[in-house]
């Protein structure tokens, strides 16, 4: 794992939950995750519908932005995830709802039990397979060396696949470090797998230790289907880079005044309402300067991961802060045990259970995709927010041993133009 430069002090430094991805030219553990190129999909034969890859204000085909080995063994323990981002080229659909979209990869796969766990269940055996929790980021991230050579850096251990994820834990083979346990809760008590072969790298869920979530029920119609596009239909990828991952670390926030205090206008105001006016702006600008600060500490950063946590956001003006901004007093700093407070994200439009956080894309990320272009006339998003179904559900229709894709949602926020904000 390499290390990436910091603005904040070593000895000052405070871990957060929240695991950062980083652009590489150089492989990493993880050979799968990777930013900009072609997409990768779970199996040699299992496309998405084509449906998937266009744009929803031009209709066109888009690009790949990302996609991540989503494994989260401790979560979903029979799962198998993978997530995409894409977004449209095309400049009169950007700052446009729907020119950026994401879609989640599933396989469900039942775990052949080992040959110790056929035996009659004794206290040493349950314990004895028990496995330490791990630190989701670290996992999904492959902050810590995994055993399987491609294994996912964000994987957990718990889960297992052709393809490894770089951000999976150490003890998983081709586990997603996002992935998660909740698969368990609806199947009845199991042992512990004992070989180390059955399990998946850990994922950024594994690293956060994530509570397990219950399965979902799947109502809604099929994706309509349509075959996905040769590779020429497509304009011309972005660059295709390595993704490499790291623990957040950020500097203690300084001491805020206390609330109620008010500062005395400065000489030359013409009244009251003045003051009440620069103190509205100062509030309207205080969620972008978060946001500035926090990715100043770590400028290299292109990806933010951590499942079911809060998002970082660039404003609480528009339609996506909103949404997401936790209620007045509950401001959430890095929970991972709970979902933020403010979360309001639509429900899975599959199966209808929840949505929660995984990820978001930083600015920097345009300038790693972008570097080799001419002009400015690029993507101008201030980050976007991926949020996934809860229940990690499977897209109807698909059974056991089978990939299916279910469409997630994307929350944009814009970069501001200038004398907006």
């Amino acid at each position: 794992m390499a290390d990436y430069d910091s603005d904040s002090s070593g000895a000052e430094d405070i871990e957060t939950n929240v695991l950062l991805g980083y652009a590489s030219k150089e492989p990493t553990s993880d050979d799968f995750s990777q930013l900009g190129g072609h997409p990768t999909w779970l199996d040699d034969k299992t496309a998405p519908s084509g449906v998937l890859a266009k744009c929803k204000v031009c209709n066109g085909l888009m690009n790949l932005l990302l996609q991540i080995n989503g494994d989260l063994p401790d979560r979903y323990p029979e799962h198998e995830r993978r997530l995409y981002i894409w977004a449209c080229k095309r400049k009169a659909c950007r700052r446009k709802d729907g020119s950026v979209r994401g879609f989640r990869a599933t396989r469900q796969t039942k775990v052949q039990p080992s040959a110790s766990s056929k035996q009659p269940k004794t206290p040493q055996s349950t314990t004895g397979a028990a496995q330490p929790a791990t630190n989701l980021g670290e996992t999904l991230f492959g902050v810590k060396p995994t055993t399987n050579t491609s294994a996912n850096p964000f994987a957990s251990p718990a889960s297992s696949g052709p393809q490894s994820n770089p951000f999976a834990s150490p003890s998983s083979q081709s586990s997603n470090p996002f992935a998660s346990t909740s698969s368990l809760a609806a199947k009845p008590p199991q042992k512990p797998i004992d070989e180390p072969a059955e399990s998946l790298p850990q994922t950024f869920a594994d690293k956060t230790r994530i509570s397990a979530a219950s399965p979902a029920t799947q109502t809604t119609p099929v994706i309509p289907h349509e075959p996905w596009p040769e590779a020429s239909a497509f304009s011309d990828p972005y660059p295709a880079l390595h993704l490499d991952a790291d623990k957040e670390y950020t500097e203690p926030e300084a001491p805020q005044a206390p609330a109620g205090v008010r500062v005395d206008a400065a000489e030359g105001s013409s009244s009251a309402g003045g003051v009440d006016k620069d103190l509205f702006e100062s509030t309207m600008d205080r969620t972008f300067q978060k946001f500035a600060d926090r990715l100043s500490q770590n400028p290299e950063q292109v990806l933010r991961y951590e499942f079911g946590g809060q998002p970082l956001l660039y404003s609480k003006k528009d339609a996506v802060g909103k949404l997401l901004t936790p209620p007045e007093g509950e401001e959430v700093k890095v929970k991972v045990q709970s979902r933020a407070g403010g979360n309001k994200m639509p429900r899975c439009g599959n199966c209808g259970a929840e949505r929660v956080f995984e990820l978001q894309l930083t600015p920097h990320l345009i300038s790693e995709l972008e570097a080799e272009e001419m002009g400015l006339d690029g993507m101008d998003w201030g980050t976007v927010i991926l949020g996934v179904c809860s229940k990690d559900c499977q897209e109807k229709g698909k059974t056991y041993g089978e990939v299916g894709y279910v469409d997630e949602w994307v929350g944009l926020q814009w970069e501001e133009l200038a004398g907006k904000r």
